[in-house]
């Protein structure tokens, strides 16, 4: 029985994936024509990473807007860090739905929801925490958990319309 080939490795010994991945963060053969990913070493700030995720959003690449709240997520703390998981959440719930994985982005939509509600509108002073709409991420969320798979989801909007303050 042949064994698995070897993980990529960093210099340092970390586990990478070199291989290419399409508009949806699936592994392609070795060799293959993918689309650009997201580095590993990217640091964004907040806002440029939520910028940077509604391009991903906005031109069908879910995953990669995931790959970019996340590391904007682990990089924060408290509040800030609650919401930008929760817009990760949801951005992981997006691939797995354009995927086909309903069930799958369900749960991770509930989740989400239910990590902001604490958050919502009334129970804290300002609703916007790391420039994003506490009120909107919810609002999204419950048309998404809503929907029955028989009319496409509404478009996940990030970034506030009158810009970051």
């Amino acid at each position: 029985m042949a064994s698995p080939p070897a993980r990529d490795r960093d210099a340092a010994g970390h586990a990478r994936n070199a291989r290419p991945r399409d508009r949806l963060g699936r592994p392609l053969p070795r060799g293959s024509q993918g689309v650009p990913t997201v580095a590993e070493d990217t640091v964004l700030s907040v806002p440029d990473s939520i910028r940077q995720a509604q391009v991903y959003l906005d031109t069908d690449m879910p995953f990669h807007a995931h790959e970019v709240l996340e590391q904007a997520w682990k990089s924060s703390e408290g509040e800030q860090a609650q919401v930008l998981r929760a817009a990760t959440q949801t951005a992981v719930g997006l691939t797995h739905w354009s995927r086909g994985n309903a069930k799958g982005a369900r749960a991770l939509w509930r989740r989400a929801h239910d990590s902001l509600g604490p958050l919502a509108p009334g129970s804290v002073p300002d609703a916007r925490i790391a420039g994003l709409s506490v009120a909107g991420l919810l609002s999204w969320l419950d048309d998404a958990l809503d929907n029955t798979g028989e009319q496409d989801l509404p478009r996940l909007v990030l970034l506030p319309p009158d810009g970051f303050s």
